[in-house]
């Protein structure tokens, strides 16, 4: 049996399984960061459909940013959740990203701006297509400064771009 691989278009769409509701536990593979959120044993955590992360994606207008961490509280909000699970989160960013530029690769004209969603405090993400150097290009052309600490690069000043709204 031949076993086809998805794509990254169907991988958005694969939403049969969520969202998922959990009682928050620290060995969750998402435990330490949710903990640094603030979780506590016991809170509600949706495991939000990767369609939902697309969504916010969308959105964010140019000369605006998103993060992780906004992207998760705006999930939470709408399942009534107290978190939401940033590892799987930060899956379906990289899987809206792709998504994206399979859409691009298709031809078609209005596709989702992923590069203006940002790791937790600013930081570039290196699995988007291209890496960071591919973002940082996108980030520049939009008109935001791009500084490099250590290995890493950021947004600065990237909080003054942050939407929490969407």
């Amino acid at each position: 049996m031949t076993y086809k691989k998805k794509t990254w278009t169907e991988k958005l769409h694969n939403n049969k399984s969520f969202p998922k509701i959990l009682k928050f536990e620290r060995n969750f593979p998402c435990g330490k960061a949710l903990e640094k959120w603030g979780a506590k044993q016991g809170d509600t955590v949706v495991i939000t459909p990767p369609i939902d992360v697309y969504h916010i994606m969308k959105k964010v207008p140019k000369g605006k940013l998103i993060t992780i961490y906004e992207i998760c509280e705006l999930c939470a909000k709408k399942y009534n959740a107290k978190f939401c699970c940033s590892l799987t989160a930060g899956i379906f960013i990289n899987i809206v990203a792709n998504a994206a530029e399979e859409a691009k690769d298709r031809g078609e004209k209005n596709t989702t701006a992923y590069w203006r969603t940002l790791k937790t405090d600013g930081i570039l993400n290196p699995k988007f297509p291209g890496g960071v150097e591919a973002q940082k290009k996108m980030l520049e052309r939009e008109g935001f400064k791009i500084i490099k600490k250590g290995k890493k690069l950021f947004v600065e000043n990237f909080k003054d771009y942050v939407i929490k709204e969407i």
